[in-house]
């Protein structure tokens, strides 16, 4: 299944990757949301001889409000929990993620079972906020 570009939001955020991870970490405990993983695409890339722009996966999430949305749809824990990439863009570091309504459609959840997966576009507007 591929991603069509309307599924995926990014956003330009004014600080450096590693900036840009760092007040996200801040934005989650202060919002209560737990930090679970930072997967380092581009320093994983360096390990191996590879070249990559900087790239990390930020995993993050709340039981709460992921794990009623797996028990109605197991399969719902290919996506969850949620994931931002923070990513250089031609010396602009931007945020993506998958758009909440493709993953509530993705896997048929109900208004109610995916309304918890909006916060991350707040989260998102406080991450590249100046």
């Amino acid at each position: 299944m591929a991603v069509s570009p309307h599924e995926v939001i990014t956003k330009a955020s004014p600080r450096s990757v590693k900036d840009t991870i760092a007040r996200f970490g801040e934005i989650a405990a202060e919002k209560g949301v737990k930090v679970f993983a930072v997967i380092d695409h581009s320093g994983e890339a360096e390990a191996v001889g590879l070249e990559l722009r900087d790239t990390k996966l930020v995993i993050f999430g709340s039981p709460r409000a992921g794990t009623p949305a797996m028990q109605a749809a197991p399969l719902a824990a290919l996506d969850l929990p949620l994931k931002i990439l923070v990513w250089e863009d031609d010396g602009q570091t931007r945020v993506s993620y998958l758009a909440p309504a493709a993953l509530a459609a993705r896997y048929s959840l109900s208004a109610e079972l995916a309304a918890p997966f909006g916060a991350i576009d707040a989260l998102t507007d406080a991450l590249v906020a100046t």
